[in-house]
């Protein structure tokens, strides 16, 4: 959803690999370039506006690869546009389907929008150094979420303190590693 964290967290992610993994971004918004401008100094972005749509569309991700796709890349990342209701009922050619759940949203979104959490492969609980400050129960958010989708993997990441950005950046290698011993050119996961 829109103030997730999801482009701090590729920002995050980026700077951890330090060019060690060539990592692509595709970023999706209504308007404006301000998160592929904000991601461009770190690795080769392109932003996708959709002029009003809730969502990217494969059309429009296939012309931001097909600009992209110039940059010998290690895995691309497409981040959706913001929000926990359109994105999961498209599919975009990935590989793996990231979530993320800001604790400023509230320990209940598992089960309020549960087909973003179904069709999720991993759930991100981002800005967990605000915990003192907010009644957010990780436990509750997480047994949510595995109700929804027991096989989803949970991360608790601080991209402003750093908890978690290793194991999101381990685990996203991990996948991408499994990917290519099954010849798939350029891996490719979504937010």
């Amino acid at each position: 959803s829109p103030g997730s964290g999801k482009t701090a967290l590729l920002e995050a992610t980026a700077k951890h690999w330090n060019g060690r993994i060539k990592m692509g971004v595709l970023v999706g918004d209504l308007a404006t370039n301000r998160d592929a401008d904000r991601l461009s100094p770190f690795v080769p972005a392109r932003q996708l506006t959709t002029g009003g749509a809730c969502h990217l569309e494969i059309d429009l991700v296939k012309r931001g690869w097909e600009e992209i796709e110039r940059e010998p890349l290690d895995v691309l990342i497409i981040e959706n546009v913001g929000n926990l209701v359109c994105p999961s009922s498209f599919y975009l050619g990935e590989h793996l389907r990231v979530v993320l759940l800001s604790v400023t949203e509230g320990d209940d979104k598992p089960g309020k929008y549960p087909k973003a959490f179904r069709t999720s492969d991993v759930c991100i609980i981002s800005k967990t150094d605000l915990l003192p400050y907010l009644p957010f129960s990780v436990e509750a958010a997480m047994q949510d979420a595995h109700r929804i989708q027991p096989d989803q993997e949970i991360l608790t990441v601080s991209v402003l303190t750093g908890p978690g950005i290793s194991e999101w950046c381990d685990l996203l290698e991990s996948r991408r590693n499994h990917l290519l011993r099954q010849n798939v050119d350029t891996p490719i996961a979504t937010t």
